[in-house]
């Protein structure tokens, strides 16, 4: 089926499910190289090992991070001008994009080997400790002028329409990353770098595979000629601001909570924040895969103003986003034990008691997460990144760090309280948002 009868004539709910169901496995399988990354290190390596890996973590995430500026970003207007039939700027945006992401992961990737030990230093870790987060994090940044167009590649094969080559492709790279990782650390017997290039060489092969259509003109979005404009530039960050934004956001998040962590309880404590990182990751790429796989289709129809078509979209996404986080918190406040279990191995009675305690605390995220999640990815799929901005970075930075300070007092249950309280501020203010935009946007308005 082409885009445009995809986008335009099959029936919202019947769109949702062609769509949304295999982005969600798409992102799913793509998330799970770090779930299992994160529990082939703990097992195999141990505990030391596996705090090193999540205390690098957070600045493996800002490599990524200006790539999925680019790529989010210009997957917006590529969208909406092929809604309006303007497929010569929807292929220059497309190859400008490509080659600004290949710029960023040689300059990003160049920078985070040179300041990796300063870094990790920087953190609090020393010995043994801060050798093997160095260690992980320059391999993520040697391969990074590669890897890093990975994640655009899936969007740019969502809006040709490729949705299952997408999800195949991601699952291709979560078996591959797994298998190699498993290769390199138990039957080889390497270190943590390993397993950082276990993964990097299944998001290589990946990346490859994926641009070959492109390069063989087989797809709706063709290379061209590049003509960079400045306007075209400011479009692409301002679209991508919002994800960028967050990544960074959450990063310094991340940064801050560690640097806490490591002195209110030392490697542990990292640990058991990294577990929560892990769970974070996997309900969130769930929730990601599926509103983000419907951007396409929202911004093709904005642009084509059939914003009726538009409201019936964004309702499947809402409730589907509230189901999943409503699911996912029953989950995780009913088995925090076997959660606890998959990352480490023949934990002491303390450990899994505090780790049970911060999962059941956490589990309350998600029954208000979903709003926040899908009213951003809404924004950003009509060209509003100031309104999906203002949520991204307050739910990643700004009410987590103003809730530390007020929850201080309970210290280490605070920092675990920290994620409920959280996603409470980012639904409210994303209630707000939604209603003023539904009051004051004439298109809105008129249709939705």
């Amino acid at each position: 089926m082409d885009s445009h009868t995809l986008f335009t004539k099959v029936s919202p709910l019947k769109l949702f499910f062609i769509a949304a169901i295999p982005g969600s496995i798409s992102m799913l399988a793509s998330a799970l190289y770090q779930l299992i990354d994160g529990v082939f290190v703990g097992q195999i390596l141990g505990e030391t090992a596996f705090a090193a890996l999540n205390l690098a973590m957070p600045f493996v995430i800002i490599n990524f991070s200006l790539a999925d500026l680019i790529g989010m970003g210009s997957s917006v207007p590529i969208s909406i001008s092929l809604g309006k039939q303007q497929t010569k700027e929807a292929n220059n945006i497309f190859t400008c994009a490509c080659l600004m992401i290949v710029g960023a992961g040689i300059v990003i990737g160049s920078a985070l080997f040179a300041a990796a030990p300063l870094l990790i230093r920087l953190m609090g870790a020393d010995g043994t400790f801060a050798e093997l987060a160095v260690q992980y994090l320059r391999v993520y940044a040697i391969c990074s002028p590669v890897t890093t167009i990975v994640f655009a590649c899936d969007n740019y094969l969502r809006i040709c329409g490729k949705i299952r080559s997408s999800m195949f492709l991601n699952i291709l790279m979560s078996a591959l990353s797994a298998v190699l990782e498993f290769l390199f650390l138990f039957v080889f017997g390497w270190g943590i770098w390993g397993a950082a290039l276990a993964t990097c060489l299944g998001m290589c092969v990946c990346a490859v595979l994926a641009m070959i259509p492109f390069f063989r003109g087989k797809l709706l979005l063709r290379f061209c000629r590049p003509q960079f404009r400045f306007g075209m530039i400011k479009q692409i960050i301002a679209c991508g601001s919002p994800n960028f934004l967050n990544n960074i956001a959450g990063r310094i998040t991340s940064i801050i909570m560690n640097l806490f962590l490591v002195r209110l309880g030392g490697q542990s404590a990292v640990s058991i924040y990294g577990i929560l990182m892990y769970v974070e990751g996997f309900i969130q790429s769930l929730l990601y895969g599926m509103c983000d796989s419907l951007q396409p289709a929202v911004g093709y129809n904005w642009g084509a103003k059939q914003f009726s078509r538009v409201k019936a979209i964004e309702k499947c996404c809402f409730s589907a986003s509230a189901i999943l986080s409503a699911l996912a918190a029953l989950v995780i406040f009913c088995f925090p034990a076997q959660i606890t279990g998959l990352f480490m191995k023949g934990a002491d009675d303390a450990f899994v008691t505090a780790a049970v305690q911060a999962l059941r605390l956490f589990s309350l995220t998600y029954l208000t997460r979903w709003l926040s999640f899908a009213t951003q990815s809404y924004m950003l799929a009509i060209e509003k990144p100031v309104p999906a901005s203002v949520i991204s970075v307050s739910t990643a930075l700004f009410f987590p760090v103003i809730l530390l300070l007020a929850l201080w007092p309970l210290q280490l249950t605070g920092i675990w309280l920290n994620f409920a309280g959280t996603s409470l501020l980012a639904a409210i203010l994303s209630g707000i948002i939604l209603k003023r935009f539904l009051k004051t946007d004439h298109n809105a308005k008129m249709h939705i």
